[in-house]
């Protein structure tokens, strides 16, 4: 067929609407697919928070060094906003007793995006705090979780309290009771300064439930890509005590 056959021929059979629209959903398709992928490789806001588990606990322990220090950095605020509207990405969880004294983001000498905090009276790890620490591992690649308790912590003695008089407290505090109770019925059996050793052993069996939490946070810890670690924060110093490292 000649050339000019050929041509006479696609103008009397012009490619038909359905197949336009094929041509043009494909289209549309290769861009989307292309900005997914843009989005994906696109660099991280806070650059300096991408760590290893074991940079970030470092990382966090300077920070509560200067803290302690009285010698903590200006954190520049404003400017951060901007590349923080875009997304997050912090270096560190810290699971925190929802006691006033507590302040994570001050006790770590760190700015905002740099620490993901879910806080709770008794510092315990129940079903949406576990699922919000998913979130931040699995979507927010954070590589620290620190389950943070303190000294003096009133659920902690409350919650020995309510054991001892076997009576419940007024309200919704029961349910704190309940999901603290295990371990402050373990530090009971061992005497002694039983206050402190359920708030150590408090911190210990929250760090155990969420190293073996499936399928998410159990998963990151054995590929490396998660450490999970306690600590007690001392009321009158600061300092806060690594405890259940691993």
């Amino acid at each position: 067929m000649c050339d000019r056959c050929s041509e006479s021929a696609h103008e009397r059979n012009p490619p038909s609407r359905r197949s336009a629209m094929l041509l043009a959903a494909s289209a549309l398709s290769l861009v989307f697919a292309d900005r997914a992928i843009a989005k994906e490789h696109k660099a991280p806001p806070k650059p300096q928070n991408v760590l290893s588990p074991d940079a970030a606990l470092k990382r966090l322990m300077q920070g509560n060094a200067r803290y302690v220090d009285g010698v903590t950095r200006r954190h520049d605020f404003k400017h951060e906003r901007e590349a923080l509207a875009g997304g997050q990405n912090p270096f560190a969880a810290v699971l925190s007793c929802a006691d006033s004294r507590i302040a994570p983001e001050y006790a770590f000498d760190t700015g905002r995006g740099d620490l993901f905090v879910c806080r709770v009276a008794g510092n315990f790890a129940g079903t949406e705090t576990i699922a919000s620490l998913e979130y931040a591992v699995a979507v927010l690649n954070t590589p620290l979780i620190l389950v943070l308790g303190h000294d003096a912590c009133g659920a902690v003695d409350a919650t020995l309290k309510a054991i001892k008089d076997d009576k419940p407290p007024p309200g919704h505090i029961p349910s704190l009771v309940d999901a603290i109770a295990p371990s402050a019925k373990a530090a009971m059996q061992q005497g002694g300064e039983v206050l402190d050793k359920a708030i150590r052993q408090n911190v210990i069996d929250n760090v155990a439930k969420l190293k073996a939490a499936a399928p998410i946070l159990n998963a990151a810890v054995e590929q490396g890509k998660l450490k999970i670690a306690g600590g007690i924060y001392r009321l009158s110093t600061g300092t806060v005590d690594l405890i259940a490292q691993g």
